[in-house]
């Protein structure tokens, strides 16, 4: 499945977690994946409501130890969601966050 992955700036500008304007009205209703990484290591992948899910993220200690934040997401069909974080949590072995085990792995486009 190919998906298209959130950038700040037509010009592939990664977004920073914690300068992103998440009420920005892209985020209105907005479900799928995301991936938030720290240079060259994946730290959190997860799925749901995406604007909640980085809020809270943005208050977790466990994930702002790490510096120089970036995210990127992407728009996932509610039944699809927890097989595209299975995949994506197998292919990139995020240093935060659960596994679903249980689910079958939906293969998608990796935002590099």
């Amino acid at each position: 499945m190919t998906v298209n992955w959130g950038k700040c700036n037509p010009n592939s500008s990664w977004c920073g977690l914690k300068n992103l304007n998440i009420d920005h009205e892209v985020f209105n209703d907005l479900n799928g994946v995301y991936i938030i990484w720290s240079v060259k290591v994946v730290i959190r992948i997860g799925s749901g409501i995406i604007r909640n899910r980085l809020k809270e993220h943005r208050e977790s200690p466990e994930i702002t130890a790490f510096p120089n934040l970036f995210v990127t997401w992407a728009n996932v069909n509610g039944n699809q969601m927890e097989g595209v974080e299975k995949y994506l949590s197998d292919r990139l072995n995020p240093k935060v966050g659960e596994r679903f085990p249980d689910r079958t792995p939906i293969e998608v486009n990796l935002p590099w």
